[in-house]
């Protein structure tokens, strides 16, 4: 027993000495990958980029910049570096002697310092690569600003006369370019190529704005001293020959409103002296708008005279034609009502239409009085006429309606009767077919039928010679009586297709009626249903007897009377 537990011992000792090693194994790997990673930024030109900016003369904020950045790098070298150093002999250590947690906190504060390392290199390399593009691009860049600039000023210099008192605001923006010109120069002659960039920048953002005003200036001052002005005088011409032609434009309010447009192109005027032109065309679209409106205005009460002229003469013939249209109308519902049982009101629609149109001939006297007088605008008595002519149109058109309405009913009393005539036909042409089919009785269901259809055209019948007429009873008693013999129809083609073919199989049942007990028993019961004249009983008796003994019989009987 004392043996299995040395043995067990010795077993648990090898156990932890194998996993130990595996996990110092691991550990080391990350020791060598730490240590790669250190000596990969000791290995960063980071030297050689600050060589090549020292190379430069350089003062001001490029001068700061490279101190600091000199600086850190000799931190990381003299004092980051060596602490990586010391972490990573720690974590070795730690590791040697199976001390795992110690080792992996160490590690993981050696992460974060390689890190912060790792970011500071980024930053130094990206501010050098910045640095030197900007004395690249300031270069370049310099050189296209200065021929913008020069052409602006040859521009301005011969076209001088296009831009009125924005001149000298303009000349003021062009001196302040050329000392940015002057500033960039000093900044690099003395090595601060990142100011220096700034002020390329600003020149570049100064000179395109500059471009813009130089190109829109001549068409805004066109528009304000010149095109909007002839607009509003154009309207002030045109709304004094209106009054002397008798127009009442007083509503419009026309002369403040372009009072207030004239004060405003002065203030626009002085935006185009400061060369602002950002609220100049936004001014001068709202101006357009409003000077658009005051066309619209002076041109509806142009319109508004011609409608007048156009449609004022016609209105009084119209009212003749409403009047006469309603004497028609009250004759011909006089007529209606001896033969037809009008809905309740129609009587008194004639009388309705008579009163709206007298309350519209008053409406239209005051309008006439209005006009005459002529102290009204054209707009607002063309508006006033527009209503009255679309009553009168509604008026009309409600007069054809009710017109058409009342000779419907003549219409629909014609072919009420043209219908019941149709049934009747239909009716004794299926007493024609029975007859030929030599039924030799009815079945009660079917009398029922037929004798309903026939009490049904009766009442059509009594309903269209009542006084006065009451069309929707009419039409009520015809629905039903066509629903009927429409059914009595199909009912019909049922009842001669059985007789037919009860007969036919009960004469080829024959010949099996003496061999056959069961077959004589079945035919002589569907000879019975016959006599009773319950076809369709004695067809199904006589069938089942007959497919007993000949199986698919009934098809074939049907097939040879449906080829006689």
């Amino acid at each position: 027993m004392m043996v299995y537990g040395i043995i067990s011992i010795i077993v648990l000792i090898l156990i932890l000495l194998v996993v130990g090693f595996i996990i110092r194994k691991k550990y080391y790997k990350q020791i060598d990958r730490l240590e790669a990673w250190k000596i990969d930024i000791m290995n960063r030109p980071v030297l050689d980029e600050l060589g090549k900016v020292k190379q430069l003369n350089m003062t001001g904020q490029t001068e700061e910049k490279f101190e600091r950045w000199r600086r850190s790098w000799d931190e990381i070298v003299t004092v980051r570096l060596p602490d990586a150093e010391d972490y990573l002999f720690d974590i070795e250590e730690y590791t040697d002697k199976y001390r795992f947690k110690r080792a992996k906190s160490e590690q993981e504060k050696l992460e974060k310092v390689l890190q912060e390392i790792e970011a500071t290199i980024e930053t130094i390399l990206s501010e050098l690569s910045e640095l030197i593009g900007s004395e690249e691009k300031n270069k370049v860049e310099i050189e296209h600003l200065q021929k913008k600039y020069k052409s602006m000023k040859k521009h301005l210099l011969i076209h001088r006369h296009n831009y009125g008192d924005s001149i000298k605001q303009l000349e003021t923006d062009l001196n302040a370019i050329a000392e940015s010109f002057g500033e960039f120069d000093n900044l690099t002659a003395n090595g601060d190529y990142l100011e220096a960039r700034e002020i390329v920048i600003g020149l570049t953002a100064n000179i395109a704005g500059l471009e813009e005003k130089i190109e829109k200036l001549p068409e805004l001052i066109t528009e304000i001293e010149t095109v909007l002005p002839s607009q509003l005088k154009e309207i002030e011409e045109g709304k004094k020959e209106m009054l002397d032609k008798g127009f009442i434009l007083e509503h419009l309010q026309l002369e403040k409103e372009t009072q207030h447009l004239q004060k405003a192109l002065g203030t626009y005027s002085d935006f185009l002296e400061k060369a602002e032109i950002t609220e100049v065309e936004n001014g001068i679209q709202e101006i357009k708008e409003k000077i658009e409106i005051l066309y619209d205005l002076l041109e509806k009460e142009v319109h508004a005279k011609h409608y007048l002229q156009k449609h004022h003469g016609e209105i009084s013939g119209l009212f003749e034609e409403l009047k006469k249209t309603n004497e028609e109308i009250k004759t011909e519902t006089e007529i209606v009502q001896e033969s037809y049982q009008l809905l309740d009101g129609e009587q008194q629609i004639p009388h309705n239409f008579e009163k709206e149109l007298s309350q519209l001939i008053k409406r239209y006297s005051i309008l006439e009085t209005k006009i005459m007088e002529d102290n009204s605008a054209y707009t607002i008595l063309s508006e006033e006429l527009k209503e009255v002519k679309q009553l009168i149109e509604k008026i009309g058109k409600e007069q054809q309606e009710f017109t058409e309405h009342l000779q419907t009913l003549r219409k629909d009393e014609l072919e009420a009767r043209e219908k019941v005539q149709e049934l009747r036909r239909k009716i004794a042409e299926m007493k024609r077919l029975i007859s030929k089919s030599n039924v030799p009785g009815l079945p009660f269901d079917y009398q029922s039928v037929f004798d309903q259809a026939l009490e049904y055209i009766q009442d059509v019948f009594k309903s269209l010679n009542e006084k006065p007429l009451n069309m929707a009873s009419v039409q009520n008693h015809l629905n039903n009586a066509v629903d009927t013999v429409e059914h009595l129809s199909g009912k019909t083609e049922d009842l001669i297709e059985s007789v037919l073919l009860a007969e036919k199989v009960i004469q080829y049942g024959n010949r099996y009626r003496a061999r056959y007990q069961k077959v004589a028993i079945g035919l002589q019961q569907a000879e019975e249903a016959f006599r009773s004249f319950d076809y369709r009983l004695a067809l199904e008796e006589a069938a089942t007897a007959v497919e007993a003994v000949e199986p698919g019989a009934l098809k074939e009987i049907e097939k040879m009377l449906s080829e006689e």
